[in-house]
């Protein structure tokens, strides 16, 4: 790769966030006023979070390139970063090319606005000439099948329609840079099925697609290459199998730093000490069952009441199955210690290496996120006839209790 072929060169990148360690809320008139009195808060009152620490890379133009890694690994940083919305703490990028981006839903649109004013909007936004937008109005009106609500005031838009306009805004305006993040995880599958194939047909035209997922089998078919990202340094660039390969080998070390509370994320209301299942080995089928221990709190909630919610996730990171405790109508107090008792019934799950991610939650307040609290293994002892191939059972996310009936 010659040097004039890159879209996009980081070098040297870092975002580091000054957190305040000073609790904001005082419980009586005597504490509030002593706090005033207080001088002002210096830097020692901070303490400093890297979100992101030395990432260097450069991506091809026309590269379709995965970011990958989990929760808080820094994904969504860099890609605030490499779109503008925040800037580095240090480091530099090169750009070359106009950058079109969706990070979130309703990114650039005005909630006053119609959904055709901010088509108009996003491209002026993105450095669209009107006539550039005209010749490309009718093809991002048919795709997000929004016309019917063309004319209504976005702010009325549901969370899924304003993904289906504002994804056929950023994939349809001519920008050479398309940065997406998390997008697909909305809309009906044939939605989610017509987006893959645009961004392919993106990349294919020579635009340069950055792409942040959780659902690594999007990553396998939309992308050509991609980087692993773990607490904020990137550990891997190269092909997508490789990153992949050294995302799932990241586990065990990812499962140590993560036994530590104070290397979790949430706000640390409660914590979990202990989530362990009495086996290992699970046979696909049988009952899952993960137990955990949760102490009470060292200091009042303002809302003492949280619910636990757990998921079991394969080894490529697709989430199988969420259990939250609210479906059972079982809440938690944080004024006391619980002990308890999760149970998956008929869950056939295919063969392989799968983890328990739990979380403490409350309403806008995520209490403790424990990612690969535990993992077990379900083993190749399966319900059908041995004499089936393993291309009976390649495709799809789970197996499942089936019979066929034949005259």
């Amino acid at each position: 790769m010659g040097h004039s072929d890159f879209a996009v060169k980081a070098e040297n990148i870092g975002k580091t966030y000054r957190l305040g360690v000073r609790n904001a809320s005082h419980s009586t008139l005597a504490e509030a006023v002593l706090a005033r009195l207080r001088p002002q808060q210096t830097s020692n009152d901070y303490k400093r979070f890297d979100a992101l620490d030395d990432v260097n890379f450069e991506i091809p133009q026309g590269e379709a390139l995965g970011i990958v890694g989990r929760n808080g690994a820094g994904k969504s940083t860099l890609l605030k970063i490499l779109t503008r919305v925040t800037a580095p703490s240090r480091g530099r990028i090169e750009f070359r090319g106009r950058m079109g981006s969706l990070l979130e839903v309703g990114t650039g649109f005005h909630p006053e606005l119609t959904g055709r004013e901010n088509i108009f909007l996003n491209g002026a936004l993105l450095g669209m000439t009107r006539a550039e937008i005209l010749r490309q109005f009718d093809a991002i009106v048919e795709f997000s099948g929004m016309e019917r609500f063309l004319d209504t005031p976005v702010k009325r838009y549901s969370s899924g329609m304003y993904v289906r306009l504002a994804f056929s805004v950023a994939a349809h305006l001519e920008t050479e840079i398309l940065a997406i993040d998390e997008v697909l995880a909305v809309g009906d599958a044939d939605f989610q099925r017509r987006s893959l194939d645009k961004m392919r047909q993106a990349a294919k035209e020579g635009r340069t697609v950055l792409y942040v997922s959780h659902m690594l089998q999007t990553v396998k078919t939309l992308c050509t290459s991609a980087i692993l990202l773990e607490r904020g340094r990137l550990t891997h660039h190269g092909s997508v199998d490789s990153t992949l390969q050294a995302y799932t080998a990241s586990f065990d070390r990812y499962a140590q730093h993560q036994a530590d509370p104070a290397n979790r994320q949430g706000s640390g209301g409660v914590r979990f000490d202990r989530v362990w299942m009495d086996d290992d080995h699970v046979a696909s089928g049988g009952t899952i069952a993960v137990h955990f221990d949760v102490p009470a709190t060292t200091s009042a909630l303002a809302v003492s009441d949280y619910w636990v919610s757990a998921h079991i996730v394969d080894d490529q990171g697709t989430v199988i199955v969420q259990c939250d405790s609210r479906l059972n109508g079982k809440t938690m107090s944080a004024d006391r210690r619980h002990t308890g008792r999760l149970e998956i019934k008929n869950l056939w799950l295919k063969p392989g290496t799968y983890s328990v991610d739990i979380f403490a939650c409350q309403a806008e307040n995520m209490l403790d996120v424990w990612d690969g609290a535990w993992r077990f293994e379900v083993m190749p002892d399966l319900g059908y006839e041995s004499s089936a191939t393993t291309d009976a059972i390649s495709a799809g996310v789970v197996l499942s209790d089936f019979q066929y009936e034949m005259d």
